[in-house]
């Protein structure tokens, strides 16, 4: 089997330490899309949060309602600015003793840095344990077979400008179920089953699963179609949660105060955020040379956006996530670099 790791052909990659694709990155889409397959997402931070106070302190410092997080659950967070502005993105998962989060590449020693600081007299003992625990996911249909006793994740609208007081469940606004999974755990997710495994025991659960594997390529690709956002690539220093597509699953609405709540209530209630969220379909782009990220998005010679992650699809062809100012319409001419670009309506 080739592998070829995400270093050797970006050295500057966030994403080093993990397989870009094992020869076919597009036989490897269409298998996370129509059946299984097994990627390594090792690369990601991992903090473990033990100690009796950790769900309500957690709580208090992040946007999701976390108070009452138990043993076999798990959902998505956020840390803001005072402005508001989206500094930190993490899965939060529950095992009964410890609460486990885990980043993107590169970002839990800044979320560590910032959990300790708030730590005060609380009873919590937060650790960087991303030598601790790998995560693997099981992308495709065909996931929940191979970790049965997980029911679907679920993902709450986000209510209306008017929304009254106490109309939002007192409860996460993204809820992801949780099982014991060969020494660690098992979450199930919108794109399937994320698995957080003794890393010491990563090799040996990859050969007793005995599922295909698929590179972070063919991963990448799924998520963009899924307009799933990626903190560092979605994401720059003035994004607000609405602007990336990150207020359904990680903000909840309707809690007590936390850093940033100000400009979020304000935005919601009072007017819509000044960027979206797209989905771009890049025409004339070499297969080899994705517009990178934070490439511009242009309008008649003007910026009105940037591009997040572009990839090659294998059915779509060449489309990319980005964020655009909220005035620009879905029909615009739009461009990045010297190729035409189309947001897609859907």
């Amino acid at each position: 089997m080739t592998v070829v790791m995400v270093e050797d052909l970006d050295p500057n990659s966030a994403d080093a330490g993990v397989p870009a694709h094992f020869g076919d990155p597009m036989r490897e889409q269409r298998l996370l899309e129509t059946s299984v397959g097994l990627v390594d997402r090792s690369n990601r931070d991992v903090i473990a949060v033990p100690g009796e106070e950790r769900s309500s302190w957690l709580h208090t410092l992040t946007t999701q309602h976390l108070s009452h997080l138990s043993r076999g659950q798990a959902s998505e967070l956020l840390v803001l600015s005072p402005n508001g502005h989206v500094e930190h993105h993490a899965f939060v998962t529950e095992d009964g003793e410890t609460a486990w989060l885990d980043t993107e590449p590169g970002a839990g020693a800044g979320l560590l840095r910032y959990l300790e600081m708030m730590r005060f007299f609380t009873k919590v003992e937060p650790r960087d344990a991303s030598g601790e625990l790998a995560v693997l996911s099981l992308v495709g249909p065909g996931a929940a077979d191979l970790v049965p006793g997980l029911p679907e994740p679920r993902v709450g609208a986000v209510p209306g400008p008017k929304f009254t007081a106490g109309s939002v469940p007192p409860e996460p606004t993204s809820l992801y179920p949780v099982r014991d999974f060969e020494g660690g755990l098992a979450r199930r997710v919108p794109l399937g089953i994320d698995l957080l495994v003794p890393r010491a025991e990563k090799t040996a659960v990859i050969e007793k699963l005995g599922v295909a594997r698929a590179g972070l390529w063919a991963y990448e690709a799924v998520r963009v179609a899924a307009r799933t956002p990626r903190l560092n690539w979605e994401t720059d220093h003035r994004t607000i949660p609405p602007e990336a597509g990150l207020l359904a699953a990680g903000v909840h609405l309707d809690k007590g105060c936390y850093r940033g709540q100000e400009t979020v209530a304000r935005v919601h209630h009072l007017g819509r955020p000044p960027r979206r969220l797209v989905l771009l379909h890049l025409d004339g782009v070499a297969s080899d040379h994705p517009p990178a990220q934070g490439t511009p998005v242009e309008l008649d010679g003007r910026a009105v956006g940037f591009v997040g992650t572009a990839v090659r699809h294998h059915e779509l062809g060449m489309i990319a996530l980005a964020v655009l100012k909220r005035n620009v319409a879905d029909d615009a001419r739009l461009t990045v670099g010297e190729s035409a670009a189309a947001v897609d309506p859907g």
